[in-house]
């Protein structure tokens, strides 16, 4: 049964799009046709932001208490569909189940949490000398998210660009038209006041372009390749609004001498693997002392073999299939540049179904200057590296135009002295957990700006200074 995605959700209310072009969709598990999308058209992105700046004066005045009373009722409409969810976005991205419950559904859902604690505890009004400091929204927001987290990456622009008293027009990725359904009738549960919070489905050049560039539109929160960052920042460059961008990464795990090997193969080797290789900020580069090289290769052989490959949809699958033809295209025709370049495969996963856009888990020993070392695959694909010595890792470790993530393993002093010498927006050190209250973005070719925590919030918030004078008679 072929599914059919046509309408939009501007104002307050679902409508046809005024688009004729239309998308189909193939189950990535078995490359069977499940869906087709109508692609919305500029007038439905110029509709959206017309409503969302007819919106911002009662929805900027409104209480903080009444907004945040609103995005928790998004909150809790979201949990009525959790199983929904979890197994939408399994089934459109190819996430196995297990972690689109905890990465993609629950930890999102967590975040909105997250973001309300803050702009309650956040320092609206400050007092600097005879200034007076107000955090006002910029106005209308224009929010362009991917398919790989498409809950996720909408939580991290959504919940606090409205909670800072924002309206949105959003472009979510047509690729996940169930996931984002299903987050469109949520927000239509709690009532958020008409053109508050606006949906239009379609493609990058065509919906994307027009948000960035409407005169409308005060700010544009991106996330995505970093060719598509450049081309909207080129373009909201000509009305100059605000952009904060969260784009690419090849991000290094530097394994120092001190480490504990063994750990620090198995949990780069899981960050690479995690979402079928689909996540931007994924340890996708292992960089060891040259006298490791070959017990690192030998724990990734061991470490490859336990690799189970299948449908998403089954819950035994650690690594299931990509999301499309085109991406699993994309990554053949990598590793075969990789492999004409010199890159040696280490080890490799066990076989993958013949049906749908599976990808063997493969581990490759590179150079700096093969491809599969410098460009982002987006794929189970992991380069290992080796160096001579401390200075040399880190010139390895920042020798690509990304600085998204890294990660150290070694002795604590030694790896905290290393982490802060990589050109990186986030570094872990020692497996350290993931920190849903840290600033997350990248330095380079990765993005400006910054989402999650007090950082996330204070993006979609300017900054005015009132002078005022002092009492008469002081």
């Amino acid at each position: 049964m072929t599914h059919l995605y046509d309408r939009q959700y501007i104002a307050g209310a679902w409508c046809a799009t005024y688009g004729k072009d239309f998308v189909e969709l193939a189950d990535p598990n078995t490359g069977t046709i499940v869906a087709r999308v109508t692609t919305g058209h500029e007038q439905d992105a110029r509709h959206a932001a017309q409503a969302a700046g007819a919106a911002f004066t009662g929805w900027s005045t409104t209480a903080l208490d009444d907004r945040v009373r609103i995005v928790r009722k998004w909150a809790e409409a979201l949990e009525k569909r959790k199983g929904a969810l979890v197994h939408a976005i399994a089934a459109e991205v190819g996430t196995p189940l297990k972690i689109s419950q905890i990465v993609q559904v629950e930890s999102p859902l967590r975040n909105i949490e997250h973001f309300v604690a803050t702009v309650q505890t956040l320092a609206w009004e400050t007092t600097v000398g005879n200034s007076h400091i107000a955090r006002e929204p910029f106005g209308v927001v224009a929010c362009i998210t991917p398919w790989n987290f498409p809950l996720h990456q909408i939580v991290l622009k959504l919940a606090p660009a409205l909670l800072t008293g924002n309206t949105v027009v959003l472009k979510p990725s047509e690729l996940t038209p169930q996931t984002v359904q299903l987050i469109c009738e949520a927000l239509h549960e709690a009532s958020f006041p008409d053109g508050v919070v606006n949906v239009v489905n379609g493609t990058g050049p065509v919906v994307g372009a027009e948000i960035a560039t409407h005169a409308a539109v005060d700010m544009v929160s991106f996330t995505g390749s970093t060719q598509a960052g450049m081309a909207v920042t080129a373009l909201a460059a000509q009305t100059v609004k605000k952009v904060a961008t969260e784009l690419g990464g090849k991000s290094p795990s530097v394994v120092l001498s001190s480490a504990d090997l063994t750990r620090a193969v198995k949990s780069t080797l899981a960050s690479c693997m995690l979402n079928n290789g689909q996540t931007c900020s994924a340890l996708t580069r292992l960089l060891v002392p040259v006298e490791l090289a070959e017990q690192a290769h030998a724990l990734l052989r061991q470490e490859m073999s336990k690799l189970t490959v299948g449908s998403s949809l089954d819950d035994s699958s650690r690594v299931g299939p990509l999301i499309s033809k085109r991406q699993q295209a994309n990554v053949h025709d990598l590793l075969e540049q990789g492999e004409k370049q010199g890159a040696t495969l280490i080890a490799e996963g066990s076989a993958v179904p013949e049906q749908g856009f599976f990808i063997k888990p493969r581990a490759y020993a590179t150079t700096a200057d093969n491809t599969l070392a410098f460009n982002e695959i987006f794929g189970p694909v992991l380069s290992v590296l080796t160096y001579s010595d401390v200075d040399d890792a880190v010139r390895l470790a920042n020798a690509t135009v990304y600085g998204l993530a890294a990660a150290v393993w070694g002795e604590d002093s030694e790896a905290m002295a290393v982490a802060r010498r990589i050109r990186a927006g986030q570094v872990d050190i020692n497996g350290a957990r993931f920190n849903a209250l840290a600033p997350f973005g990248g330095y380079k070719q990765s993005g400006v700006g910054r989402e999650g925590g007090t950082f996330g919030v204070e993006e979609f918030l300017q900054v005015k200074s009132i002078q005022v004078n002092p009492p008469s008679g002081v």
